[in-house]
């Protein structure tokens, strides 16, 4: 299923976060937060014309911000533009 956002917002899949600590300690799932930082998956005109966020970039967004979504079985996150603080390079 295709999903296209509408106004200024935008399609992200959340990056995962390592789940095993650099001494080799295994952090469970119910332990984690969820990480704020994703790929961007799909954008909508209105954002695609402002040309600062697009499709492939990995963005840094605010930790409660957006709506979480499922698609096919992948969990999305779909944010205001205005949710997105910046894009990581």
């Amino acid at each position: 299923m295709a999903f296209k956002p509408l106004g200024k917002r935008v399609l992200v899949q959340r990056v995962e976060e390592e789940k095993k600590t650099s001494s080799g300690i295994i952090i469970p799932d119910n332990a984690t937060e969820k990480p704020s930082i994703g790929v961007v998956k799909e954008v909508s005109a209105e954002v695609s014309k402002d040309d600062e966020v697009k499709v492939g970039d990995k963005v840094l967004f605010g930790k409660y911000k957006g709506n979480e979504v499922k698609i096919d079985d992948i969990d999305y996150v779909v944010l205001e533009q205005e949710d997105i603080l910046g894009v990581l390079k």
